[in-house]
């Protein structure tokens, strides 16, 4: 009798093993992206639209302060690069398909600064999270300076990933949030007022100054960023 049910709480852990295993098996393996391309507004909303990119999150990093806030990222003195960080599934998207998007989402030329958004929160930064990563980031950079596309020297830096800090709630899916912002029409946030004395505006793009609206000075097609 012992030697059956010795049997059978065998079996039913190399059952239970085996189911385990399968379910390991049919989860997808994730990865981690993290990139600074001046204000995250937009920058989120365009890696969302990519197929295979399962989360975005707005935030700071590369700076020296714990958990900063938006008001002291604005300051220009902690460091942090406003950022985002995708989830994505690599059998879907590839690292170097996301490295197309970041390159075409902002100007990599513009030291500390994207259209009229100016300060080191604004870099143009790519934060590797493995050897493989780095070495695609710099083949990827190689590969658009000798295309000779800008012009210009590309001053993206290719730096280690460290600690990132999820921005308040009000920026994260913001343009989903607030459609009228990329026709031009919302309020900034009064970190920013503050800090600009002006409506700074600006191409949510980046690339120079854009044209000022007859309607209303501020540049034609553009959110009212931060």
């Amino acid at each position: 009798m012992i030697s059956v049910k010795l049997a059978s709480l065998r079996a039913l852990l190399f059952g239970l093993l085996a189911l385990s295993a399968s379910s390991l098996a049919g989860t997808p393996k994730t990865e981690e992206a993290t990139f600074a391309a001046g204000c995250f507004w937009h920058v989120e909303a365009a890696f969302r639209k990519i197929d295979g990119v399962l989360e975005v999150i707005s935030g700071y990093t590369g700076g020296t302060l714990a958990n900063p806030t938006y008001e002291q990222v604005c300051s220009d003195k902690t460091g942090h690069a406003e950022s985002i960080q995708i989830e994505f599934d690599p059998s879907r998207v590839s690292y170097d398909r996301l490295l197309d998007v970041f390159w075409r989402e902002h100007d990599p030329t513009t030291l500390n600064r994207q259209g009229w958004d100016v300060g080191t929160q604004y870099r143009s930064a790519i934060f590797y999270h493995s050897p493989a990563q780095q070495a695609a980031a710099m083949a990827s950079k190689q590969r658009l300076e000798k295309s000779a596309k800008y012009g210009k020297p590309i001053v993206t830096q290719i730096v280690p990933a460290g600690p990132f800090y999820r921005a308040e709630d009000y920026h994260q899916r913001y343009f989903e949030k607030h459609p009228e912002a990329e026709l031009g029409h919302a309020d900034w946030p009064a970190a920013a007022r503050s800090r600009e004395g002006s409506d700074p505006g600006g191409d949510a793009r980046g690339g120079g100054d854009p044209a000022e609206s007859a309607e209303d000075g501020r540049p034609h097609g553009k959110a009212r960023r931060h």
